[in-house]
């Protein structure tokens, strides 16, 4: 069992990796013995990060915005100039953006869309020679989108290029799956809840009001999110191909109450 979840000997690119869910499947990735680069669009966070991750194991800051197609293709030449290789990639930078109906502004439909959807696609595009290189039959690379249980159901807060991107990334991934599988890299995907971030302000600062609508009754844990990344980054996940596993303790198949991430 051991060994079925190691990480060992294998690289990670962690894209919104200084703070939250990113930094949650960093740390994750780290016990387990992968060496990881976390990206983040403001370097000072992101090297600070990366700082406080190294007492782990090795983690490398590399700053950059992924959310237009010339960011994507700039990482992917900052990992290539370092790695030869790369196992996995989790795409989990993202944007939210709230406002009424009718106030709903362009640029903050594309903000969210430029960097939920088009920048995942671009990125995996950009990397998908160094994730061939990393990928076998017995060991395939790993492509991991990070969307949302409001791509899911919808939840009653007016963030609706939000909700649309989650649900975008949720199809895409299955697009996706079904062509690289063919250069055995599997794709698949984590729909979160209710976990403590600067993306979710209401579980972070009112997480037992918050807890009283999830099933489990509690938001989620680090563990929940580095566990079910580990999983997927693994061995024990080779077999997942296309999938988006509900981290969320049951509020998008158990419930009808919403809860925004």
């Amino acid at each position: 069992m051991k060994s079925l979840f190691s990480l060992e000997d294998r690289v990670a690119l962690v894209t919104g990796g200084s703070r939250g869910i990113g930094m949650m499947i960093a740390r994750g990735f780290l016990t387990q013995g992968a060496k990881v680069y976390i990206s983040a669009r403001k370097a000072e966070q992101c090297d600070a990060a990366a700082t406080e991750l190294s007492k782990i194991g090795t983690c490398i800051s590399v700053p950059q915005d992924v959310s237009t197609v010339e960011g994507c293709r700039a990482l992917a030449g900052k990992i290539a100039a370092k790695e030869k290789k790369l196992d996995i990639l989790v795409n989990n930078a993202g944007a939210a953006w709230g406002a009424p109906f009718d106030e709903f502004p362009e640029h903050g439909w594309d903000k969210v869309m430029d960097l939920n959807v088009k920048g995942l696609f671009f990125l995996t595009q950009s990397l998908h020679g160094a994730l061939k290189a990393a990928a076998s039959p017995e060991r395939p690379a790993k492509v991991i989108n990070i969307a949302s249980i409001d791509g899911i159901r919808i939840n009653p807060w007016e963030t609706y290029s939000y909700q649309a991107s989650k649900a975008a990334v949720i199809h895409l991934t299955r697009r996706m799956a079904a062509r690289l599988i063919e250069d055995n890299i599997c794709v698949s995907g984590i729909a979160p809840g209710a976990f403590a971030s600067d993306m979710n302000k209401a579980a972070r600062d009112y997480g037992e009001a918050v807890s009283a609508h999830i099933p489990a009754k509690r938001i989620g844990r680090d563990e929940d999110m580095a566990g079910a990344a580990i999983f997927l980054a693994s061995k024990a996940g080779d077999y997942v191909v296309g999938d988006t596993l509900a981290v969320d303790g049951g509020v998008a198949y158990c419930t009808t109450t919403s809860i925004d991430r």
